[in-house]
């Protein structure tokens, strides 16, 4: 790959993104334009101007892009009830197509002919930045430091940032307990004190959740308003996507919900072990599956479900902008035409459960389930029938047998 003559980097702020910052002006003498994105990480962003000022970035965009992360990519996931093996909703993963695509962008209007990010060479998100930026613009350029720089101690980076004059926090001098992730949708711990799978998890690890122990003693009732699919209100207040999702962080949060403690498989083939906090999502997935329960059919609800781990895969492997996504995309998102309606929600003590939903797109038939008279609704007779023609094939299949066997 020719050196590249301008780079936008996907900048933090932190540490590392700052010496890949420095690194980048230093190994190929190029501009750098930072990008640091405002996903509800719930940090400070202006620090992040002022230290790519001070270290040269030729151009620094900071960007609040909440509402787009939550309407155009965690609404559109969790209409598909989206669980990565059994478990993990998705945080990180979802995020990581937006930020590419915002890369790509900066990189067209600044007439930038390369991206970089701060993935390292093991984990998942190294894939899903690069998928996302080739499949966005297949002639750009991707630098990944992690993966071609001798930096590769603790010590060397520190060491870097010295011989460049990059100011290091005092917590960075040595290692931090555990690496952190964090969105409007999750937060993500790993490494270091959580390497041993077999270790229960400091509690100083989690961080938008209160101990479910410690939660309060008394249940607290919400109710959220769906309209197609998608969540539009709580306790009968319209809201904004991404106003939605803050706002069950902090019901879910308070109650201990959305804790988990997870070994995955990872794309790249060796299995982690991280600790997540989804408490928002936990809740909106409960409530999703509530309204879902009376309003799409049963067929249509058992296909979704067949298809949903393929598109928890695709997301999680990187693939948010393949055509097999964006197929099963339009399945789901045609599914959810009458998925509209309220779903009422206890919380306590670190669970989430649906006590009433209720939606004028309902398929649910008090009438021909009532154990009260039905007033002709159903003909039980009929339903012999239904299961000679059912039993036809079992009732063969037990002839064979007795007979060859």
């Amino acid at each position: 790959m020719s050196a590249p003559k301008k780079v936008v980097l996907a900048y933090s702020g932190g540490l590392d993104t700052s010496i890949i910052l420095k690194w980048l002006q230093t190994e190929y003498g190029c501009e750098v334009v930072t990008f640091t994105a405002d996903l509800g990480q719930g940090e400070e962003l202006e620090p992040a101007r002022a230290k790519a000022e001070m270290m040269g970035a030729s151009a620094i965009y900071i960007e609040d892009i909440r509402e787009e992360f939550v309407r155009d990519f965690v609404f559109p996931m969790f209409r598909a009830n989206a669980v990565y093996e059994g478990l993990y909703l998705l945080g990180t993963s979802i995020a990581r197509p937006l930020i590419s695509k915002r890369l790509v962008e900066i990189a067209e209007a600044e007439g930038a002919d390369a991206v970089a990010h701060g993935a390292t060479g093991k984990g998942n998100d190294q894939v899903r930045f690069e998928l996302a930026a080739y499949a966005l613009n297949p002639d750009i350029k991707v630098i990944a430091p992690w993966r071609e720089w001798d930096l590769t101690s603790r010590t060397k980076l520190i060491d870097f940032a010295e011989q460049n004059q990059i100011p290091i926090a005092k917590d960075k001098r040595g290692e931090a307990p555990f690496s952190v992730d964090a969105n409007l949708l999750h937060t993500s711990s790993e490494g270091k004190v959580l390497e041993d799978p077999a270790v229960e998890a400091p509690d100083y690890v989690y961080q938008r959740t209160v101990n479910p122990e410690d939660a309060p003693d008394t249940p607290q009732y919400i109710e959220i308003g769906f309209e197609s699919g998608d969540a539009v209100s709580i306790d009968g207040v319209a809201m904004s996507p991404a106003t939605i999702l803050t706002k069950l962080n902090e019901l879910g949060g308070a109650h201990g919900v959305g804790r988990l403690d997870l070994v995955e498989g990872r794309f790249v083939g060796m299995k982690s072990r991280g600790v997540y906090e989804t408490p928002g999502g936990t809740v909106l997935l409960e409530a999703h599956r509530a309204i879902e329960s009376i309003t799409l059919d049963r067929g249509a609800a058992h296909l979704k479900d067949e298809l949903m781990p393929r598109y928890a895969e695709l997301i999680y492997n990187g693939f948010w902008f393949s055509p097999e996504r964006e197929m099963l995309q339009a399945a789901i998102d045609h599914s959810q035409k009458h998925v509209t309606g309220t779903v009422r929600l206890k919380l306590y003590k670190g669970s989430v459960s649906t006590v009433g939903r209720w939606s004028d797109h309902s398929l649910y038939s008090e009438a021909h389930v009532t154990f009260e008279e039905d007033a002709g609704a159903y003909d039980q007779t009929d339903a012999a029938g239904f299961i000679q023609l059912n039993a036809l094939r079992l009732k063969l299949l037990a002839a064979r047998n007795r007979r060859v066997n």
